[in-house]
């Protein structure tokens, strides 16, 4: 296809800027064809003398892009037209076509989250990842963070999302919902995603977030006697769970004392693996806040964004590629 000047102009810049090389990343270390083999099966078909569906190769990317970036449907539409960068990994040509619109993209979430296909992306994502050698499943890392949601009540109901609540964090009041996560303590990538109210305790969850193959689970201090709770009991894992901070002030000053406080803080170098999912989505990708109402579509885009950390993540220490196929 013959290219435009806009086209020719971009490729010849001097300079590549921190989108353009946090999208070639990204476009490097997507499995692309394993997603479309995915999607396409429910993908909507040709039928009829009306106007064919965007194809889904690009309707995929700007979803992706969108997740990445932390965009709202318009906003992603938007950026389509502003970008060059998002522009060419999306593959739009603006000399030739419009960009798809916000309601199109918003068909096309609303498609993924019916079926499911996001819990699928994030699991299609980590088989490829394993099959790199990526997934060590010797042990499992276990935390939570909080995922604020908008406290307003002026909406249609003139009520607060009923399916959020609130939750103390130190002396700080927390309205939202909360992202449990299972991260592999070897390789530091996201196996399982839960995601829950604000007001769930974080030790409730822990069983859920072990894949049954860990000889040894870590949590931070919010796990304490999770070893003891029913649903763990009988299981062969060791938990690792760190000493209350107040205990640990109060560790006396000889070497049994010493020996412990070196013991916590081995621990707690192996626990910060398990921050690094929660940093490339809140901070990289920008959700720190919940874009939509009710639990199933907030941890229908969790798995698409820890599923997109962790190719980020697996990036950074190895190299992950598939040959990039646009439509």
């Amino acid at each position: 296809m013959q290219k435009s000047f806009s086209d020719l102009e971009y490729a010849a810049k001097k300079k590549l800027t921190r989108r353009d090389r946090f999208l070639a990343k990204i476009d490097s270390v997507t499995p692309w064809s394993k997603l479309h083999e995915l999607i396409e099966p429910h993908y909507p078909k040709v039928e009829g003398a009306g106007r064919p569906p965007i194809g889904l190769a690009r309707m995929l990317r700007m979803y992706v892009a969108q997740q990445c970036f932390g965009l709202s449907d318009e906003g992603i539409e938007d950026a389509i037209y502003d970008s060059q960068a998002i522009r060419a990994f999306v593959g739009i040509d603006l000399n030739r076509e419009s960009a798809p619109d916000a309601t199109t993209l918003l068909k096309f979430r609303r498609l993924l989250e019916t079926h499911e296909l996001t819990r699928k992306i994030f699991e299609t994502i980590n088989g490829h990842l394993a099959a790199q050698g990526l997934m060590m499943r010797e042990g499992t890392i276990v935390d939570a963070t909080l995922i604020a949601a908008p406290p307003s009540t002026k909406n249609k109901d003139k009520k607060r999302d009923p399916e959020m609540h609130q939750s103390k964090k130190g002396n700080d009041w927390h309205f939202g919902l909360k992202a449990h996560i299972g991260v592999d303590s070897a390789s530091g990538l996201v196996h399982t995603v839960i995601g829950t109210a604000g007001n769930v305790s974080d030790v409730t969850q822990a069983h859920a977030l072990l894949h049954g193959d860990e000889v040894a689970a870590m949590g931070d201090a919010g796990y304490q006697s999770v070893e003891k709770r029913e649903e763990n009991l009988g299981k062969s894992v060791t938990w690792h769970v760190a000493m209350k901070r107040s205990k640990r002030k109060a560790l006396p000053n000889n070497k049994l004392g010493r020996m412990t406080e070196k013991l916590e803080h081995l621990k707690a170098s192996v626990r910060a693996k398990v921050e690094h999912p929660f940093h490339v989505v809140k901070n990289l990708f920008r959700h720190r806040k919940a874009r939509y109402r009710g639990l199933a579509k907030n941890t229908a885009q969790l798995f698409t964004l820890f599923g997109f950390a962790n190719l980020v993540l697996a990036g950074r220490q190895f190299r992950v590629s598939e040959t990039r196929a646009p439509s």
